[in-house]
């Protein structure tokens, strides 16, 4: 009887060698932290203590044309990647240094875009944000394919690294749902150490992840021991080569242990009373006793592990002394550059018919789409079959294919969220949501991911979307589809808001947002989209050419005091936007037309030169706004102007909006009572001339 064969290692010993080196260098990072929590717990951190094995086996595999998403708790992802432990402590100081933020992100919040590494779009702290935003990249991955833009024969993939509490997030559910549903190139590495902060797996899911993604027709899964290196590199091997040959979406849920803190200012002994099991699962000496048994020395593993952590040591100081931020480093990156500084092209072409507002827009995104590949548009309700609720995107997927335009769930978070992804491939999408009360699931995306992302990478990522966004009440749409949202938009800063009032304005504009950089909210007042409000006719312009832009922060006027109110100092100004130039535009033909009217056709940037010029011309100012005026975006413009244009006002700077109620009724008695007219702002324009 023949001696039984010793079974083949799965992975090779100089691999497992690299992994305990990075091991060794995480393991003794997080020890030297503690050791120097006076100095190091100056800024919350957590390490990857616990987690190593399964971190380093996905980072080692992946290439430079991958993308991934590490968690807060990641940083052997970054080391396995091929950043230094100097990298890390320059972001754990904050220092001005720091290549992911610039000091100006917490510790393990990684964005990358070297040339020779995975690139790393940034993400945010919330918990499981990270999922929508990476599955837009493994989408723009698709797309791209699919268009024929990808470069050789690159097989890109998106990893989305998460912890298991925080897969019981709403949004996580939107990305397995469209990672499903399409078929995108994305693994969900999930790392399972039981525990929220002081919450335990018991008390927070019915479910582990994998049994949760079992929910989820299409993404194949697998459950491992995540602090075994050997099965843990084995399995990330035989996923990652199945995703690059059969294009398909994988979840691997890891058990690993939780060694160290939950971060170092919430401290495991506080209320945990698992740490002896949890320590006998540790991947450090797990690796070194494997590799012992495959026949490397102890001598050896010993010097790699010194090795290491004089490196660690040597790196740590060497850290400690690089410069702090400066203040003036504050203020960069808020947004990237745009192109369009100046307006240009054709507004009023000779010879052609106007055509309404919803047209302007439908010919702008069809120009763009025929010059550019990259453009796509996608939301609720806009492929083939409809088009858009609004006809906005009428024949778009006819003549661009369903893989540029197309429909998606009900999912304004993804649909939101989803732009940081795809802008980060390169792409350039439109998308929409379909009614301005319908923006509020999106907006944890809007403000915590689109918002920040050039900001806190420091310029490496800054968000190139448009999103489209129906406004406004329009003929008795009731409490869920007549709202104006803009103060709260305003409120996010890293955004761009236009909001038009004429064709020619939202073609122009549409043109300026797809060639700027940055995130753009374009907010489409749904009664002027074909002009059948009594009034509105103006709104309907002749389409400008192919060619215009028109660049954000600058505002026009609409309409022109007379000239013998500007001589007798009898002018008023109404400083508007949207519907509201058209009531103006009535209430100031009852006025003797002594009434000029600046549209300011975006909301940021603002155009304050315009503003503080036409003030100091009239003296006597009234802003229109559709929304209720308390505690909004009117206000803050008037405590604005009334604080840099005092001694050039001759009234109080005044504002008349909706009444402040919670809602905009059904019924169109109601309504009308709610929301501004014409009649009110020649009421409240009387007031101001005879202040």
């Amino acid at each position: 009887m023949s001696a039984p064969t010793e079974k083949a290692p799965l992975v090779s010993i100089d691999i497992a060698k690299k992994a305990f080196r990075l091991m060794s260098a995480a393991k003794q990072m997080a020890e030297l932290y503690e050791e120097n929590k006076a100095i190091t717990a100056k800024y919350v951190h957590a390490a990857s203590r616990g987690h190593e094995a399964i971190q380093i086996a996905l980072g080692l595999q992946l290439q430079s044309y991958d993308y991934v998403a590490p968690y807060y708790r990641d940083d052997s992802i970054l080391m396995s990647i091929g950043m230094r432990p100097y990298d890390c402590m320059l972001q754990l100081l904050a220092k001005r240094d720091d290549p992911f933020s610039g000091g100006r992100t917490y510790y393990s919040h990684p964005s990358l875009n070297d040339a020779d590494k995975p690139k790393i779009p940034h993400q945010s702290s919330a918990t499981g944000m990270q999922a929508i935003p990476t599955a837009g990249v493994a989408m723009g991955i698709q797309y791209r394919e699919k268009m024929g833009l990808t470069e050789g024969d690159e097989k890109a993939i998106a990893v989305c690294s998460i912890g298991d509490a925080a897969m019981t997030e709403g949004e996580v559910s939107e990305a397995l749902q469209m990672a499903a549903l399409k078929q995108f190139p994305l693994l969900f590495l999930v790392q399972d150490n039981e525990w929220d902060i002081s919450a335990n797996a018991k008390e927070t899911r019915a479910q582990n992840a994998a049994e949760f993604a079992q929910g989820f027709k299409g993404i194949e899964v697998r459950s491992i021991d995540g602090s075994n290196f050997e099965e843990s590199y084995a399995t990330i091997e035989e996923v990652i080569e199945l995703m690059r040959k059969e294009r398909r979406p994988f979840l691997v849920h890891a058990k690993v242990p939780l060694l160290g803190h939950h971060t170092s200012g919430v401290r495991k002994e506080f209320y945990r009373d698992d740490l002896e099991e949890h320590a006998l699962r540790d991947p450090w000496p797990k690796l070194r006793a494997w590799l012992a048994e495959h026949g490397v020395e102890e001598a050896e593993l010993d010097t790699i592990y010194k090795e290491e952590g004089e490196r660690v040591l040597a790196d740590y100081n060497e850290a400690l002394a690089q410069e702090d931020p400066r203040p003036e480093d504050l203020f960069t990156h808020d947004f990237a550059p745009s192109p369009i500084t100046e307006e240009k092209g054709e507004r009023s072409p000779q010879g052609k018919e106007k055509t309404v507002m919803v047209d302007a827009a439908l010919f702008a995104i069809q120009e763009i789409m025929a010059e550019h590949k990259e453009a796509l548009l996608y939301g609720q309700d806009v492929g083939g079959r409809l088009g858009g609720v609004f006809r906005e995107a009428a024949t778009l997927a006819q003549k661009f294919g369903d893989d540029r335009v197309f429909n998606t769930p009900i999912q304004e978070a993804f649909i939101i969220g989803s732009t940081v992804g795809m802008s980060a491939t390169g792409l350039k999408p439109f998308v929409e949501v379909q009614f301005a009360d319908y923006i509020w699931p999106g907006l944890n995306q809007l403000f915590t991911e689109v918002s920040r992302s050039s900001y806190l990478s420091n310029g490496k990522w800054p968000v190139s979307s448009v999103i489209r966004v129906p406004i406004g009440a329009y003929g008795s749409g009731g409490p869920y589809h007549s709202s104006s949202v803009e103060s709260v938009l305003t409120n996010i800063r890293g955004i761009k808001i236009a909001y038009p009032s004429t064709g020619a304005d939202l073609k122009g504009l549409m043109k300026a947002a797809y060639y700027d950089p940055n995130p753009v909210v374009m907010l489409e007042h749904k009664g002027l989209y074909w002009s059948k409000v009594k009034g509105t006719e103006d709104a309907k312009t002749v389409e400008p050419s192919a060619d215009y832009v028109l660049p954000f922060g600058k505002g026009r006027i609409a309409y022109e005091a007379s000239a013998e109110s500007m001589a007798d100092n009898s002018s008023l100004l109404v400083i508007t936007y949207g519907m509201g130039v058209y009531w103006a535009k009535a209430a100031r033909q009852a006025l003797n037309n002594k009434v000029e009217v600046l549209d300011l056709r975006t909301l940021y940037p603002l155009d304050e030169e315009l503003i503080l010029e036409r003030v100091r011309a009239h003296g006597k100012v009234l802003i229109v706004t559709e929304e209720p005026s308390r505690n909004g975006f009117s206000q803050g413009l008037a405590g604005w102007i009334q604080q840099e244009a005092f001694r050039d006002l001759d009234a109080p700077v005044m504002v008349l909006g909706s009444e402040n109620m919670p809602a905009i009724p059904l019924n169109s008695t109601l309504e009308a009572t709610m929301i501004p007219n014409a009649e009110k702002v020649q009421a409240k324009l009387e007031e101001l001339a005879a202040y």
